[in-house]
């Protein structure tokens, strides 16, 4: 298993639509960087973020999520309360072929204000658009801004198909539309 070039990763966009809309350059000009780099894509966040309402006594329990307590807010950016997460989606949606695994890390330039970034590997034929954690790990209020990256794909192609890809055994979040929340089958 290999991790994949902008070559690959384009020859894929162009051929299976891996990522939709597919940015063939880097964008960098006065925003937070996104689009193809050397060995990997650099996705952006879209403008819907859910943010856990205030409550003394929460517990969040990932077997029983209760919906009312999120709030869905629509902006051009956002800012992370202190010591908080938030959740948000990418604007590209994802198409992984059977022979292909992700990882995904934070940009640099978030993590440098103390916003952590988490998305699960995107399994081989999983798709859809990425559910993301955004975490403000520092004690003062962070900003994040829509339309522009968060974090870097990497793609790594294996020479062998698995033999159970996500789509086979119908995996819960298979082609998201939404922020979704966690669930148990």
């Amino acid at each position: 298993m290999s991790v994949r070039p902008d070559w690959w990763i384009e020859k894929m966009c162009a051929e299976y639509k891996m990522i939709e809309p597919f940015e063939k350059g880097q964008v960098s000009k006065g925003v937070i960087s996104y689009g193809i780099s050397a060995y990997g894509y650099d996705m952006r966040i879209a403008n819907e973020f859910r943010i856990l309402k205030s409550d003394t006594g929460l517990i969040i329990d990932p077997k029983n999520i209760d919906e009312s307590r999120f709030e869905t807010i629509i902006a051009d950016e956002f800012t992370i309360p202190p010591n908080s997460y938030v959740l948000a989606r990418s604007v590209e949606y994802f198409r992984i072929p059977r022979n292909v695994v992700t990882l995904t890390s934070g940009k640099s330039t978030y993590a440098r204000c103390g916003i952590l970034v988490n998305v699960t590997p995107f399994e081989p034929e999983w798709e859809g658009y990425v559910t993301i954690s955004i975490s403000n790990t520092s004690p003062f209020p962070a900003k994040i801004y829509a339309n522009e990256g968060l974090a870097q794909v990497l793609f790594f192609e294996s020479d062998d198909e698995c033999r159970i890809s996500y789509a086979d055994k119908k995996g819960k979040y298979q082609a998201q539309k939404t922020i979704t929340s966690a669930k148990i089958k």
